[in-house]
């Protein structure tokens, strides 16, 4: 480990032997270990790659299961137990807490934002409640049981705010919810980093970070859906942004190490020509994208995010694909959260890296298990993902 990094290390450790949650600390973070080690992150991605069907990933995941069933029947079993496994094993980190801090608290949740949504769109095309939906115990507030009452199960949450929507609207076919998205969305990350503000700058060292990149990606990737999906023209498409800043203190600590960031911007926000207020503007690459030509690689040149657009293929027209952006920037994140994860262990950003790995290996499982179902390998879907092994 290199010095700057060790000394980092050392002062939180020293503070955190101190803080009077000290051996709570210590236990989620041994916890977590425990289970990133047998998670399929990192080096472990590359036995993904080695499967051919739904039954060898259902032994390779969960050996301790012997599934006989169906491919059909099989495929929807696995992402269940996919689900809650992850759910289960992010909140017994949690629960290591007695108080949990309510920034993890607030990552965990979203999983409630994103299952709202899927209720919303179900109620609106009449179909009934989702099969999977998290459980996320003692931390939901979303009485999704009382589903399709929009008003019972949001009434008195956080989510009140959708009931000044004209909810007959809201369930009909052909409501556009790119507004309401939207505004669930900028809801989430503010409460999420209004939390994170209250953490110690020790605490939030490669949490804050990372969060700035995930929302500026986020932004992106929904500027290029919007785009090329629905066919919104520039000045649609910004009102749908997360046109969100973080505070220049907040982010002017010494960041050259962060490990793995290829993306660096630090100086050119703090000190360049954008720097010219005391924010730090998330919305600010995918306002840069908005005029951008979708079918001219070369137009994108210079542009921060370039390196995360699908390539040129020679004899073919290029057109920015959304799905191969969006796979890279989760790739980016998860990479990230993997260096980080045992940077400072025993503060916040451990955990918080913790989730984030979680989360994606999520995504991970479930698409392998698609793509096998639809008669692809597991190298093959890997490489659809977007994935090294």
């Amino acid at each position: 480990m290199p010095a700057a990094e060790y000394s980092v290390s050392k002062k939180q450790v020293s503070r955190s032997r101190r803080s009077p949650d000290a051996g709570e600390r210590a236990y989620a973070y041994a916890k977590a270990c425990g289970i990133i080690g047998k998670s399929f992150v990192g080096k472990r991605i590359f036995l993904l790659g080695k499967l051919n069907t739904l039954a060898q990933m259902s032994r390779l995941v969960f050996p301790e299961l012997q599934l006989e069933l169906p491919e059909r029947e099989l495929l929807t079993e696995l992402e269940k137990r996919i689900l809650k496994r992850t759910t289960n094993q992010i909140l017994s980190v949690l629960n290591s807490y007695s108080n949990p801090p309510e920034f993890l608290v607030r990552q965990l949740r979203a999983a409630e934002y994103a299952d709202l949504k899927i209720c919303l769109h179900h109620i609106s095309n009449g179909k009934p409640a989702p099969e999977m939906l998290n459980d996320i115990g003692r931390f939901r507030t979303v009485r999704f049981e009382l589903y399709p009452d929009i008003e019972a199960m949001i009434s008195g949450t956080e989510f009140n705010f959708i009931l000044n929507y004209d909810l007959s609207a809201v369930k009909k076919p052909d409501y556009d919810y790119t507004p309401l998205d939207t505004e669930l969305d900028v809801r989430y990350y503010s409460l999420l980093l209004n939390s994170m503000s209250h953490l110690s700058a020790s605490d939030r060292h490669f949490a804050e970070w990372i969060l700035a990149e995930e929302i500026s990606l986020r932004n992106c990737a929904w500027v290029l859906r919007l785009r090329t999906y629905y066919n919104k023209k520039p000045d649609e498409t910004v009102k749908y942004l997360m046109d969100m800043k973080m505070f220049r203190s907040f982010l002017s600590g010494k960041y050259s190490d962060i490990p793995g960031d290829i993306h660096p911007r630090i100086a050119t926000l703090l000190f360049g020509k954008e720097a010219s207020d005391k924010d730090i503007h998330l919305a600010l690459e995918a306002k840069q994208m908005l005029n951008f030509p979708l079918n001219s690689r070369s137009a994108w040149n210079g542009w921060r995010w370039e390196s995360l657009l699908n390539p040129e293929i020679p004899g073919e027209v290029w057109n920015a694909d959304p799905r191969y952006f969006q796979n890279a920037a989760s790739r980016y994140i998860y990479h990230l959260a993997w260096r980080c994860f045992t940077r400072l262990p025993l503060s916040m950003d451990s955990i918080f890296c913790f989730i984030q790995l979680k989360q994606f290996e999520e995504d991970i499982l479930t698409g392998i298990a698609e793509g096998l179902r639809l008669g692809m390998d597991g190298k093959e879907t890997l490489e659809f993902l977007g994935v090294s092994q």
